[in-house]
């Protein structure tokens, strides 16, 4: 199995020791760190009282550092990304769309278990908002953890994304793990021109037969990187890692730093670390890590993305008085309404074959001869179709397992609306220590994921880099 398929240890019920040590295959290295600016404000919380109006229309804000000038975006209340939403568990959350772009609109709720209409998939589960439209979600969040809200709608989903509509939800446990600093870092990925403006989005162009629109820069929290924290010595910090970007499928490192997986793709799992210190990271994918900072003053610790040389993400710096000493960071309690175990044996299996795309050449260039770059990807030997027979029909409360093939050249990360699943080992005979709703299928590989379909509805697995989306690679499965 490759390495990104699996970003953490093996084992069907594993202690510390192993979850350490069975880790597929991440890798560290160390990188001298400069000097830390003052800790930023927190990001704007959304009151959760009434109907909160999330208000879509064009904005400006500056994305690179000063003298920069500002770039025209999409933004939810003239911010990019939107406001951090937060909702205690089993409590609902009642948000109004109002779209005022030029184009119809839809919010996905990544990673939530919720009710199909509210998915937010326009074409698919919902009509899309149209401008000028609003649309009123009602999400009572049956887990606590980090999710992520993005536009969703077939056929029309990676400019709206791109332009900067993106944001966090967190769904509030009803005891949380004691830190110093619970620190949202939603990570951004724009392609920008010399003058700072947007590139076109061009519906055809060839990047969506590869690697999809891979920016120019990257932002955390809609901000230039590093994104710069002072806290006390000793402080322990709850960080939230999205990855909001279109199509960037990176790796995480972890640097000066001992930090303990405490939930991935919003569940709660027992801590570990990351062998040597990384993580894969495609587009939707969340991580929940705890750490302490550094017990000497003036010591530096970061997050970076391992791209080129390295993008530093968030740099963090010990200062001031020592905090006194805390225990053993613990894990938190598992999502109680997920399935403890699967019954391989009873399952409806299914299959998805991913084909198509550009070929790489010898000399590591795309090929797009014969490819139609308007249907460039298939599924099964066709395009995601609404209107189209499911790729399975089951009733409430089978195991599932799908086998997911990906005969692509390119890393193909899938997400699964609705439910959250096991990774299978190779041979069927376990699974992943962790729930996901996002996997990576490297290039030439086979996974298999396993869930209980206890979500009724008609539910997407949809590719999470958008301009494939669009392009039509996704399926859909039917609950009754």
């Amino acid at each position: 199995m490759s390495k990104d398929a699996s970003p953490m240890a093996t084992c069907r019920h594993p202690n510390r020791r192993q979850a350490i040590a069975r880790g597929a295959g991440l890798a560290t290295l160390l990188t001298p760190l400069s000097a830390l600016a003052q800790q930023v404000p927190a990001p704007q919380v959304a009151s959760t009282a009434a109907v909160k109006n999330l208000v879509v229309a064009t904005a400006k804000v500056r994305l690179r550092p000063a003298p920069a000038p500002e770039t025209e975006v999409w933004a939810f209340d003239g911010v990019t990304p939107g406001p951090v939403l937060k909702v205690k568990q089993g409590e609902t959350l009642r948000l109004s769309l109002q779209n005022r772009t030029d184009k119809p609109l839809s919010l996905h709720w990544h990673g939530v278990r919720g009710d199909h209409a509210m998915d937010g998939v326009g074409g698919f589960s919902q009509e899309p908002v149209p401008p000028g439209g609003q649309f009123e979600y009602r999400l009572t969040p049956p887990d606590s953890g980090t999710f992520l809200y993005r536009p969703m709608l077939i056929g029309g989903s990676s400019e709206p994304a791109g332009r900067g509509l993106s944001g966090m939800l967190i769904v509030e446990e009803q005891e949380s793990p004691a830190v110093d600093l619970d620190l949202p870092a939603l990570i951004g990925d724009w392609l920008l021109g010399d003058d700072q403006k947007l590139l076109p989005f061009a519906p055809d162009s060839q990047d969506g037969a590869a690697a999809g629109r891979l920016g120019s820069w990257l932002t955390v929290n809609g901000k230039p990187p590093p994104l710069p924290i002072k806290l006390p010595p000793g402080s322990r910090v709850r960080l939230r890692l999205a990855n909001a970007c279109n199509a960037r499928i990176m790796r995480l490192r972890f640097d000066e730093m001992k930090a303990f997986v405490a939930a991935v793709d919003g569940q709660p799992t027992e801590t570990f670390e990351p062998v040597r210190g990384q993580l894969p990271f495609a587009p939707g994918t969340r991580y929940d890590v705890i750490f302490d900072m550094p017990e000497t003053a003036g010591a530096a610790a970061s997050v970076t993305a391992l791209i080129g040389p390295g993008v530093p993400l968030v740099r963090f710096a010990s200062d001031g008085a020592a905090k006194p000493a805390r225990p053993a960071i613990a894990g938190m309690p598992l999502n109680p309404a997920l399935p403890a175990a699967v019954r391989l044996q009873d399952a409806k299996r299914s299959e998805m074959i991913i084909e198509g795309g550009a070929r790489i050449t010898p000399e590591n260039k795309l090929d797009l001869a014969g490819i139609d770059l308007s249907k460039p990807w298939t599924v099964n030997g066709g395009q995601g179709d609404p209107k189209g027979k499911p790729l399975f029909s089951v009733k409430r409360g089978s195991p599932v397992v799908i086998g997911i093939t990906n005969k692509t050249a390119f890393l193909q990360p899938f997400h699964v609306h609705g439910h959250s699943f096991r990774l299978l080992h190779p041979l069927d005979d376990g699974w992943e220590p962790y729930f996901l709703d996002t996997v990576q299928i490297p290039e030439g590989k086979r996974l298999h994921i396993a869930f209980i379909a206890d979500n009724p509805g008609r539910w997407l697995i949809s590719s999470t880099v958008l301009e494939r989306f669009d392009r039509g690679l996704w399926s859909w499965f039917e609950v009754t």
